[in-house]
């Protein structure tokens, strides 16, 4: 039996490359690993009104370890699963803006000395210098991660303890803001995050691939083809919070910044089909009531031009102005008028 044990120990040792005479002399990365997404996860914490807690994860991840011992795990933010619908939909347009940055990534480079023990510690918790980018802000941190070695071709990592983001590192504040608006409560303006990810050594057992869609019935991920009549609402009413539909100063001309969510808007129409949606142009208290009334009007329909642009049938909206009659906020302060100033989408009928 002793001799059996010596036999596995030292095929194992060969395999991570930490002993001569393998064909992995090369090094404990030679060959590469893959992330295995199913075995894999990142989950962040955020806390509302102080005290309120919610755990949010990400459901589609996809990564790699180089022959160089680069880590590389790239994170879906269209996943981002908080198991309820508008809440999903929420994070994705308010918060992630993921119309503009779908993925984030995290980069680490593994020094192979830290590991060189490995095989016989089988478990060991070392520091990990990473750059997290995220929103177009690439950010670096260090974070104690815990490294298990499961056998010759997998491996578990781990964070030892919660990492803290503050939102003000990638220039979120204003996403943070739209959140709390929506959901009428404060929100802590940083998040826990920990992670878990399991790796599968090239040419061993296949790594799971990445899957937007594919999910346990427990999460409310983004539905495949037509959207339900809960989740065209909650989208139509989530393009509205977002405001992102901007025009030039008393001017009914899109500013180019508004083609991306307004192509996220194309696709959410097509997969409502059969709805009549109400596209409403609303203006702050600055200027003459008659002015903001044609203002109000002419950008709406400038944001159904677009739409017929792309294809949408013209019987598919309706669209209105409204001026300054309906604020939402205090226009007393920039951000109400900023608010104020807005186009909504409602679903009129279907």
């Amino acid at each position: 039996m002793r001799f059996s044990a010596f036999v596995r120990g030292v095929a194992l040792l060969c395999g991570l490359g930490l002993i001569p005479g393998s064909q992995a002399q090369a090094g404990p990365f030679d060959g590469g690993w893959t992330l295995d997404g199913a075995a894999s996860s990142i989950a962040f914490q955020s806390i509302k009104d102080q005290t309120k807690v919610e755990l949010n994860s990400f459901a589609a991840l996809e990564g790699a370890i180089d022959a160089g011992g680069t880590a590389t795990v790239t994170v879906h933010l269209e996943s981002v699963d908080t198991k309820i619908d508008l809440r999903n939909v929420r994070m994705r347009f308010l918060f992630f803006e993921t119309f503009l940055y779908p993925e984030a990534t995290i980069t680490a480079q593994i020094d192979p000395s830290a590991i060189a023990d490995l095989a016989e510690t089988r478990r060991k918790t070392i520091p990990m210098p990473f750059t997290l980018d995220l929103h177009g802000v690439t950010k670096a941190y260090e974070a104690d991660v815990t490294v298990t070695l499961l056998d010759a071709d997998r491996v578990f990592v781990n964070s030892a303890q919660p990492i803290s983001i503050p939102v003000a590192d990638f220039g979120m504040e204003s996403g943070l803001t739209k959140l709390e608006e929506a959901a009428g409560l404060p929100i802590i303006p940083s998040a826990t995050v920990s992670f878990e990810f399991a790796f599968t050594r090239n040419g061993a057992t296949a790594a799971t691939p990445v899957q937007l869609a594919a999910a346990p019935a427990n999460r409310a991920l983004e539905s495949s083809g037509d959207f339900a009549p809960e989740e065209c609402r909650n989208r139509f009413q989530t393009m509205s919070e977002a405001n992102e539909i901007s025009f030039a100063s008393g001017s009914t001309r899109l500013q180019a910044s508004s083609a991306p969510v307004l192509d996220s808007l194309v696709e959410i129409i097509t997969r409502c089909p059969g709805l009549t949606i109400g596209i409403s142009g609303h203006t702050d208290n600055v200027g003459s009531d008659e002015a903001n009334q044609r203002l109000s009007e002419r950008r709406a329909a400038s944001v159904a031009d677009y739409l017929v642009g792309k294809g949408i049938p013209a019987n598919r909206f309706e669209t209105a102005g409204y001026g300054e009659t309906r604020p939402i906020a205090d226009n007393a302060t920039d951000r109400g008028r900023w608010r104020n100033r807005r186009i909504d989408f409602t679903i009129l009928g279907g």
